[in-house]
């Protein structure tokens, strides 16, 4: 990590969690936590403080063959997945199939890895490696049936992105290191295209160990918060923070759990994102502005009762409070655009 970083402010520990019981107020906090010692209990875990090897084995007894992609890079990227020199595509090649000569792989990686990076990201733990869970899991989370993934790799840089689910991401073995910044850092941190990008999430251009402060002036506005984790500390991810990942051991995993507080039949905003990018970012300066100040008054209102003067029977599409009520909203919005 570049020297930039190193007065960051460290990301807030929060004590008294257990695997069984977290407060709603971590779990909805709006801010990044570390849970330390969360899961140090977990076998896995136990394994990894062991060896590497030991974390390996554990893992692989659950593996059942699925054939899985991988991202596979050359030792002069220095672990470093981004784009290719044009932007046109990857520096890295997208591989699919039996994980076992990965794990061969990892358990052959004693130094530093000398000719290539390997990263198995965002595997589904339930699909890949079922019964994982069973003795490796936060009870604390079953309430809301969140989405379980593991990740796996040797050295390994993920540039900073955001995901619209709420986070913990657990560090199992090897150390981690994750900067983070908080939503409305967005403009300081130079986001690539929507549409090409490495792994479905649009990340920043900045080289964290490197920043091209010629290139990218306002990144030094940034203001990041910094967490080390050791095997057995977990990390609370809010919603929408942009954070960059760093595997610094020659092994690491990580298992995450994400989860949405948003009703199952509510849309996706990054869609709305991509249809106002359609309908409102090409518009005259003027109509823009008049437009924000209508999705100000009809999106962003935080005033519960500001359409209480409309009798309920007549309230319509701003009545979006049910399944029912988004289903008719949704073929309405259908029927625009199919015109």
């Amino acid at each position: 990590m570049s020297e930039y970083f190193s007065t960051a402010p460290k990301v807030t520990e929060m004590a008294g969690c257990t695997l069984s019981e977290i407060p709603d107020d971590v779990l909805n906090s709006s801010k990044p936590l570390i849970l330390r010692g969360l899961v140090s209990q977990w076998p896995l875990v136990q394994a990894a403080n062991a060896s590497s090897k030991n974390a390996i084995d554990y893992i692989r007894q659950y593996y059942q063959g699925m054939e899985i992609g991988a991202f596979v890079a050359g030792a002069e990227q220095e672990g470093r997945y981004f784009y290719n020199a044009e932007m046109n595509g990857f520096n890295f090649s997208k591989q699919r199939g039996n994980l076992e000569p990965i794990f061969d792989f990892f358990c052959g990686q004693s130094q530093p890895p000398e000719q290539k990076h390997i990263y198995v990201g965002s595997a589904n733990v339930d699909q890949v490696f079922p019964g994982f869970k069973n003795n490796n899991n936060l009870p604390a989370l079953d309430k809301l049936k969140p989405l379980t993934s593991i990740w796996l790799g040797n050295q390994s840089r993920i540039a900073a992105h955001h995901d619209t689910p709420q986070n913990i991401a657990c560090c199992v073995a090897g150390k981690r290191r994750v900067t983070l910044f908080s939503p409305e850092q967005v403009e300081n941190l130079y986001i690539g295209p929507l549409d090409l990008t490495p792994a479905g999430q649009a990340i920043s251009l900045v080289d964290f160990h490197k920043p091209d402060l010629h290139k990218y002036p306002k990144f030094q506005h940034v203001k990041p918060q910094i967490a080390e984790l050791q095997p057995g500390d977990a990390l609370v991810i809010p919603s929408l923070w942009w954070h960059h990942v760093e595997g610094l051991s020659n092994f690491n995993a990580l298992v995450n759990f994400w989860w949405s507080d948003s009703p199952s039949y509510s849309a996706a905003p990054m869609d709305a994102l991509l249809h106002a990018l359609l309908a409102i970012k090409h518009l005259p300066k003027e109509q823009k502005q008049a437009w924000k100040s209508i999705y100000d008054h009809y999106i962003f209102n935080q005033d519960e009762h500001a359409f209480d003067y409309l009798p309920e029977a007549h309230k319509g599409l701003l009545t979006n409070k049910n399944e029912l009520a988004a289903r008719h909203l949704r073929r309405y919005l259908l029927n625009k655009l199919n015109r």
